[in-house]
């Protein structure tokens, strides 16, 4: 390691050959609005760099103009600031100067400069315009500070972002945008100039206020490729002039604004309207204090600190208790010495939770990157097409666009371990005890970098859009997940259509799954469903452990009225959940004969409600009404209802298909048989339907009924529908929000199951109770049997053929653990 050191001093003479100023040195005098105790002084190098001098210092600065000796000096000090100098003491502070830069050597030859080299500073900056060519483009736009035009803009942009973002919205801007590339391209483009347009704001804000602009350029700041504008002699302004100059770059962000709704009002393309919402992002990045945006430099100018980074090492040590407060924290005012170390106390803990998210996360954005530049790779060397050469050279260029993040934070993070590097090692030369313990922690750090950017299978993967990327996912990076939770890993088994993809990490499939719990959960006695021939005694016989029981009717609290009790010949399930982490399930199945003199308003019902967290209701009402003889009056009425109240992570499904059968006649003893065989196979299948996957029950409750049509048809002939197509049902989807007074921990959303499927409880509820004919049957002459079905999941009363399916969610891929449910058989 090497170490740079000041080039031999030539002894100072009392010739005034080495008492002048260094070249370029311009004295920008006491800055105005200060927060220090006594204003410093401000003089500017050469090379741009200004530096902060006490009020003695920049007299004798001032007093070197190469004529005068040291007594000279000394008296010109003494008659400007009334203090008695001394020629020594002009020759201490000289040699201060010269270390600073700003004083030629005793020799005359020019100084050394040594410039700052801060963390977050402005890097590999290119310039584009030097400080003549600034001043004669930016000279223009300081008209646009004048108050008659200033003003309008500003609230102008005050309106326009109001009716953007409250009345209008972007929904519009961005559909006709991805509609139209060639639009999303101007917008980008506008977008990426306006922060040209940015930097022409400092520029002639300064010089609005009689400050002269230097160079202008772009460079890389962290991650960011940024545009810059040097307006340092904005330091020879006040406080007002100083705030202008850093706020004219959002003031021209708004002029961008106000341009932008001139073209949306001649053009009529709302795809504009995005670059509001950009330059509104682009203004609020800027605001922020904690690294060098406009916001650090607007709190800089108001309190009169403009080195707030360099007050954090002073700040920090003046809050140790034991610690003796060092003259350099109490320079400051109290009004600003608290802003200051209210900021330290805000940005240091800021900064290094940044550092240890890029620590962490590395891996993850080094392997998104490598893999999109080689998706781009592969694109440009024609993978599939035979692209263009302008193809070929924008996938070029997306190759080192993405791959700019990694070399960026690669860059940030080797420069920092070399600063902190180089200053321990100088700060523990010549102390054995304090450079071992460096040299330890330093191994230690090694150690944990070793340990979170090891290879390995899955820490180099690219980043999905599925993943969540909040804090606590970058934080948990390197613990496992302790059982199932959102965002977790793990093996199951899920149940898909015959034709639907299987489900990748690149194309995933939205699911619920439910969790079984390791014990049973508390619940009601249970109950059967009203009308049904089980008996509580034998339905808790066959409930097993992991099951739920339905909830009694003290549990009802959902606004609104309980469902009547079914009346005889009516089909009901009611599946009512108030418990967390519980399931609950209800399944009623009723086989109806009915005579064709009588009026039938058979009902079939099923209603699921849910209000707890991590909870699921599930209801299923299966009917069959074989109807003997022609039916002067036949009216029957499917109702399937899902509601989520105040639910937070739970699943609502209810689910209720209804078959009605006019036949000619009676059966013959056989195909009665037949048909009882089949709807003891369907009592037995709704005895274990809490293992099936939602999205599968009714396909095989259609299956069901598919065979008992079959039994009818090869007995009476080919049946026609009643009102409705024959057939089997083609079920559909519908959902409508959850309902109730939410207190917001449910989202809201609804929908049916998905075509990966809801996994149930792994234990499925029992059920007690037969299945038996009722009515009488009688024979009746008819043109033909007729038969209708329908499944429906609405709230009202359906008599639609098209069988529909309802599930009601709160929210994605949410579980609720299994309990006890209860699966009753009605006549």
């Amino acid at each position: 390691m090497t170490q740079q050191t000041d080039p031999p001093q030539t002894p100072l003479t009392d010739t005034p050959k080495g008492l002048r100023r260094a070249d370029g040195i311009q004295l920008i005098g006491e800055m105005e609005g200060s927060g220090y105790r006594t204003p410093p002084s401000l003089a500017r190098r050469g090379d741009g760099q200004t530096v902060q001098l006490t009020p003695l210092l920049y007299a004798v600065l001032a007093s070197l103009d190469g004529r005068r000796d040291l007594a000279a000096v000394a008296e010109e000090v003494h008659t400007t600031t009334g203090r008695p100098v001394t020629a020594d003491n002009v020759a201490t502070l000289v040699d201060k100067l010269r270390e600073l830069g700003l004083a030629v050597r005793a020799d005359g030859a020019d100084p050394v400069l040594r410039r700052s080299n801060p963390l977050l500073a402005l890097r590999l900056k290119v310039t584009v315009t030097d400080p003549e060519r600034t001043r004669r483009i930016t000279a223009p736009f300081a008209r646009l500070f004048h108050p008659l035009i200033s003003v309008p803009v500003v609230l102008g942009f005050a309106a326009i972002c109001v009716w953007v973002l409250v009345v209008k919205g972007l929904a519009s801007a961005t559909h006709e945008a991805f509609a139209r590339p060639g639009l999303l391209l101007v917008v980008l483009g506008v977008t990426v100039l306006s922060g040209g347009f940015h930097e022409f704001g400092h520029a002639a804000a300064a010089r609005r206020g009689g400050a002269d602009p230097g160079v202008m350029g772009a460079g890389l700041y962290l991650v960011w490729p940024a545009f810059y504008t040097d307006v340092t002699d904005s330091y020879r302004l006040g406080r007002a002039g100083r705030l202008r100059t850093d706020l004219g770059g959002l003031y021209f962000n708004a002029i961008v604004v106000v341009a932008t709704m001139g073209v949306w009002w001649a053009s009529g393309y709302d795809a504009v309207l995005l670059v509001v919402a950009t330059q509104i992002l682009q203004m609020l990045r800027q605001l922020l204090p904690l690294v060098r945006f406009d916001g650090y430099h607007v709190l800089a100018d108001l309190t009169g600190v403009p080195d707030l980074f360099q007050r954090i090492g002073p700040t920090l040590r003046a809050l140790v208790p034991w610690r003796k407060t060092e003259p350099e924290a109490r320079a400051l005012k109290p009004w600003a010495r608290a802003v200051v170390t209210v900021w330290v106390l805000t940005v240091v803990p800021v900064l290094l939770g940044v550092l240890v998210l890029l620590v962490l996360t590395l891996p993850r954005i080094v392997g998104t990157a490598l893999a999109s530049a080689d998706a781009q790779r592969r694109a440009m060397l024609g993978g599939t097409s035979d692209p263009t050469l302008l193809e070929s050279t924008a996938h070029a260029l997306a190759m080192v666009v993405v791959l700019l993040p990694v070399l960026a934070i690669g860059y940030l993070l080797v420069r920092l371990v070399r600063q902190i590097g180089t200053a321990t090692w100088r700060r523990t030369r010549g102390r054995p005890v304090r450079r071992s313990l460096a040299v330890v922690v330093a191994l230690a750090v090694l150690a944990a970098l070793a340990l979170a950017w090891w290879p390995q299978e899955e820490r180099y993967r690219p980043v999905q859009a599925w993943e969540g990327g909040t804090l606590t996912d970058a934080v948990a990076l390197a613990r496992p997940p302790a059982g199932y939770q959102v965002g977790a890993r793990g093996s199951g088994t899920i149940y898909l259509p015959d034709d639907a993809p299987a489900p990748t990490r690149e194309r995933p499939t939205l699911a619920a799954v439910m969790v079984p719990s390791e014990a049973p959960a508390e619940a009601d006695a249970p109950s059967a469903v009203d009308g049904s021939d089980a008996e509580a005694g034998d339905l808790d016989a066959d409930l097993e452990a992991g099951d739920v029981e339905q909830a009694g009717g003290d549990t009802w609290i959902f606004p609104f009225d309980e469902p009547l009790a079914p009346d005889p010949g009516d089909n009901q399930a009611l599946a009512a959940n108030t418990t967390d982490e519980t399931a609950a399930y209800s399944v009623a199945f009723a086989l109806v004969w009915a005579d064709g003199d009588e009026p039938l308003t058979n009902t079939n019902e099923a209603y699921a409600a849910a209000s707890c967290d991590r909870c699921a209701a599930v209801a299923v009402a299966f009917q069959v009404v074989l109807v003997v003889g022609d039916a002067n009056v036949a009216v029957p009425q499917n109702t399937s209802v899902a509601v989520n109240y105040d639910c937070t992570s739970c699943l609502t499904f209810s689910l209720a298909v209804q078959l009605f059968v006019t036949l000619d006649g009676p059966l013959s003893e056989e195909s009665t048989a037949r048909i009882e065989e089949i709807w003891a196979a369907a009592t037995d299948f709704g005895r274990n339907i809490g293992s099936v996957p939602l999205d599968q029950i009714q396909a095989q409750l259609t299956d069901f009924e598919e065979q008992i049509l079959a039994v009818v048809e090869a007995e009476q002939g080919p049946l026609t529908p009643d009102g409705a197509e024959s057939g089997s049902p083609s079920p559909g989807a519908s959902g409508s929000p959850s309902a109730g007074a939410s207190d917001g921990a449910s989202d809201g959303t609804s929908g049916s199951p998905g075509p990966s499927g809801s996994a149930g409880p792994t234990s499925g509820p029992s059920a007690s109770g037969s299945t038996s004919p009722s009515g009488s049957a009688t024979s009746s002459p008819s043109a033909s049997p007729s038969a209708s079905t329908s499944s429906s999941p609405s709230g009202s009363p359906s008599g639609s053929p098209s069988p529909t399916a309802s599930a009601t969610t709160s929210a994605a891929a949410s579980s609720g653990t299994a309990g006890s449910g209860t699966t009753s058989a009605t006549p």
